[in-house]
């Protein structure tokens, strides 16, 4: 069994266990907002109140889309999709819940992120950097898929473009000290 079917907290079918599951800990989502000792505060905010964002017309095409997508990913690039929130090894309240997970037969594990867009990416936008390498953390993965596809009014344009995204140790360790940072913080408002 792979290492990292141990560290399943949840599959993601029942979404209210994952929403709780996800609210014990810090996800990738949350990670990707953190870059300053202000986002931390307010990604503390946000954890203990709840965010006020609950979707708009991007984020239901990006639902929508989504499996749409994934099927692509899994023809062109064998990653399955994933809906299960893992643990990391190290700490159970980092988590992750990656788009795409495939163990390679040298037992490498690569992830897949998926996004929809309605703008042309140059480079892949910081704060998704900073999701995936944290995916990559959390599971033990050598490098991600990232995979968006653009929109203009909410219809496709071509077909998904994707970029492989190595795992970085500095940015990867700069997440886990922001993390730490901002559990830090909960704690110190939750006492």
């Amino acid at each position: 069994m792979p290492s990292y079917l141990s560290r399943v907290v949840t599959d993601g079918t029942d979404r209210m266990a994952w929403m709780r599951a996800r609210a014990r800990g810090i996800t990738a989502t949350d990670v990707a907002k953190l870059s300053t000792q202000r986002s931390i505060e307010s990604a503390a905010h946000e954890k203990l109140h709840g965010s006020r964002f609950t979707g708009n017309a991007y984020t239901t095409h990006g639902k929508a889309r989504e499996p749409e997508i994934a099927s692509w990913v899994l023809r062109e690039h064998g990653i399955a999709p994933s809906q299960a929130l893992f643990h990391a090894e190290r700490d159970l309240r980092h988590l992750a819940t990656p788009d795409g997970l495939a163990q390679r037969d040298t037992g490498t594990i690569e992830l897949a992120e998926i996004k929809t867009t309605n703008k042309e990416w140059r480079s892949i936008p910081r704060n998704y950097l900073r999701q995936v390498w944290w995916q990559q953390y959390v599971l033990g993965a050598e490098r991600t898929l990232m995979v968006w596809e653009r929109h203009e009014d909410f219809v496709p344009v071509g077909d998904p473009e994707c970029r492989w995204v190595d795992r970085d140790e500095s940015e990867i360790e700069r997440l886990v000290t922001l993390a730490s940072q901002l559990i830090d913080v909960l704690i110190a408002r939750t006492s």
